[in-house]
C-alpha cells in the first residue's frame, strides 16, 4: 500500500506524532529547522504531518514552528538587559524579512517588536 493510501491514524496516534515533532522542534529551536528535518526526524511524510497537526492542533507544522520562533523572539526582546536591534534578534530567531516577521509578530501579540523592545527599556 502506498503511504497516501494508508489507513488514517487514529486521535492518539496523531496526537503522538505531533507530540514528537513538537518535542524535536523545542529542543533543536536555536536551529533554522524545517518541515522536511521535522519528518525525517520522526519519521513521516510531510503530508501526513501536515494532516496530524490540523486535526490535532488546527494549524499546519508550518504555522506552528512560527509561532515557537516568534514566542522565542519575543522573550529575547522582552528580557534583553541592553538594547538589541530588532532586526538582529528576528535574524537569531530565523526570520529574514523584517516586514513579514514585524507582520506576524503583530498579528500573534498585538504590538510590533519595535514596540515590546520600548516598554522593556521603559520599565
Amino acid at each position: 500500500m502506498a503511504p497516501d493510501q494508508a489507513p488514517p491514524l487514529n486521535p492518539t496516534a496523531r496526537k503522538r506524532m505531533v507530540d514528537r515533532a513538537r518535542d524535536y522542534a523545542l529542543a533543536h529551536l536555536d536551529e533554522p529547522l524545517s518541515i522536511l528535518d521535522v519528518c525525517n526526524h520522526i519519521g513521516t511524510s510531510r503530508r501526513k504531518l501536515q494532516y496530524c497537526f490540523q486535526e490535532t492542533l488546527g494549524i499546519n507544522p508550518v504555522a506552528f514552528l512560527r509561532t515557537l520562533r516568534l514566542n522565542a523572539a519575543r522573550r529575547e526582546l522582552r528580557e534583553s538587559s541592553r538594547v538589541e536591534l530588532v532586526q538582529t534578534v528576528a535574524a537569531r530567531w530565523g526570520f529574514w524579512h523584517l516586514s513579514r516577521f514585524s507582520s506576524d509578530y503583530r498579528t500573534l501579540f498585538g504590538e510590533t517588536p519595535s514596540q515590546t523592545l520600548q516598554r522593556t527599556h521603559l520599565c
